[in-house]
C-alpha cells in the first residue's frame, strides 16, 4: 500500500460529490488554487483502496504522500497550513482559538442538522428543516458586521458555512426576510471563483441557475 501511496504526483481527495464535508474541503482547495486529484466516489459503495487507506471509511480522505488525513476540519487546516497563501486562518493564537471554536459551533450546529435531514420521518425532517431555518436567522446579524464572517478575509469558517447555504434550496428551506444579511453573505461566496471551481456535479445540479 505504502508504494501505491508513494507514486502519487499530486494529492488525491476522496470526496462524496454531495457531502457537504467534502464541499468545504473542496473550498479550501480552489480558494488556494492547489492542484489535487480529486476522486468523487459513491459513499455507499466505497472503492476498496479508500477503505485500506481509512479505517473509519469517511469523506473526504486526503492522500499527500504518505500521509492519510480523514477528518474534514484537520483536513482543512492542514491545507491552510501547507499552502500559506491566502491564509484562511488567523494568525495569532486568540483569534485562532475562536476560530477553531466557531468551527465547532458550525460542525455541531448546523451540520449535524443537515446529518438530520436524510430521514424518511416527515415530522423528523420538518423539525429539523425549521431549527436550522430558525438558526441562520437569528445568527443574521453576524453575517451583516463584515463582508466575511465576523472578518475582513476569508477563512476557513466561511469555507465551512458556504455548503450549508448552497443546499438550503434542496432541503427546502427559505430564508425570511430578518435573514437578509445572510443572503447578501451568501451571494458574496458563490460568487468567488474559488467557491465555483469547488463544485461536483451534483452540487452544481442543487442551484443550476446560479452557476
Amino acid at each position: 500500500m505504502s508504494l501505491v501511496i508513494n507514486r502519487r504526483s499530486v494529492m488525491t481527495l476522496y470526496s462524496g460529490g454531495e457531502c457537504p464535508f467534502s464541499h468545504r474541503t473542496r473550498i479550501v482547495l480552489g480558494e488556494k488554487n492547489i492542484a489535487v486529484d480529486v476522486i468523487t466516489v459513491d459513499p455507499d459503495n466505497l472503492p476498496e483502496d479508500l477503505i485500506d487507506l481509512n479505517p473509519y471509511n469517511t469523506l473526504p480522505t486526503l492522500v499527500d504522500r504518505e500521509l492519510i488525513l480523514y477528518n474534514s476540519q484537520i483536513i482543512m487546516e492542514y491545507l491552510d497550513e501547507r499552502f500559506p497563501h491566502p491564509p484562511l486562518m488567523p494568525v495569532d493564537p486568540v483569534s485562532r482559538a475562536r476560530a477553531r471554536l466557531m468551527l465547532h459551533r458550525i460542525e455541531q450546529d448546523w451540520y449535524n442538522i443537515l446529518e438530520e435531514m436524510h430521514s424518511d420521518d416527515y415530522r423528523h425532517v420538518e423539525k429539523n428543516r425549521k431549527a436550522l431555518r430558525d438558526s441562520l436567522t437569528a445568527s443574521a446579524p453576524l453575517f451583516g458586521q463584515k463582508p466575511f464572517f465576523m472578518s475582513d478575509e476569508l477563512s476557513l469558517v466561511d469555507c465551512s458555512i458556504a455548503p450549508i447555504l448552497w443546499r438550503l434550496p434542496s432541503f427546502g428551506i427559505e430564508l425570511p426576510s430578518q435573514a437578509k444579511a445572510v443572503h447578501k453573505y451568501a451571494e458574496r461566496l458563490f460568487a468567488r471563483e474559488g467557491f465555483k471551481a469547488s463544485l461536483s456535479e451534483a452540487e452544481r445540479e442543487m442551484r443550476e441557475y446560479q452557476v
